[in-house]
């Protein structure tokens, strides 16, 4: 416990040893481990120790660009993690960031959701700039000749149903998009209504049509 605030809530020996009043703190030993404080009721000057907020260190594995990795973050053991969480990794090798896709517990058992100190691994994919399949039709609403591309995007960047876009040699009019399931704050799988709009880093596939044609469903 490196961080100890200017004031907190402690009981006091002389005139509140029951009850936690707001104390003054004065000092503190080298890494917070023996802190002295006064108190704000009756400036009675003691010693205390704060508790120690115990932490887990948990390996996650990170999904980038058809590869991966494993790095280790330190959490507090009570801290619920679940499936759509997002966090800044560090490393020596990369800072980015990175959602939570499944959380591993003993014997393999995969969860959505655990407190910090039941979880073995973290299952995790880079959202920073993120890869996106788009599948094009062709202007005639074909299927046989579709073919598919993939962009690579940033993460925050937005798609929009209705909206033209040009990647390369590609250019087309998006008709729909499908939300990969560890997004949050969609009220369906898929969308097709002009207007609608999608992140990146939530889109598991986009559907479009060449160019800018009459509207066709991809469904």
């Amino acid at each position: 416990m490196t961080d100890i605030p200017d004031r907190i809530p402690v009981p006091c020996p002389s005139c509140s040893p029951d009850l936690e009043t707001v104390h003054e703190v004065l000092t503190t030993t080298e890494g917070g481990g023996t802190v002295t404080v006064r108190c704000s009721e009756c400036s009675h000057v003691h010693k205390i120790q704060p508790e120690r907020e115990r932490e887990v260190t948990l390996d996650v594995i990170v999904s980038q660009d058809g590869e991966s990795f494993t790095a280790n973050v330190t959490t507090p053991e009570d801290e619920t993690i679940e499936v759509g969480d997002e966090f800044i990794l560090e490393t020596e090798e990369v800072l980015s960031t990175v959602r939570v896709t499944s959380l591993e517990l003993d014997g393999q058992k995969r969860t959505e959701k655990a407190s910090a100190d039941e979880i073995e691994a973290v299952w995790t994919r880079e959202v920073d700039n993120v890869a996106v399949n788009i599948t094009v039709h062709p202007q005639d609403g074909s299927r046989n000749d579709s073919h598919s591309i993939t962009v690579h995007v940033p993460g925050d960047y937005e798609f929009e149903v209705g909206a033209t876009e040009t990647f390369g040699d590609d250019e087309f009019e998006i008709d729909a998009f499908v939300v990969r399931k560890d997004a949050s704050g969609y009220h369906r799988d898929r969308y097709e209504e002009p207007g609608d709009t999608i992140f990146a880093k939530d889109t598991k596939r986009v559907y479009a049509y060449d160019e800018q044609t009459s509207a066709w469903s991809a469904w």
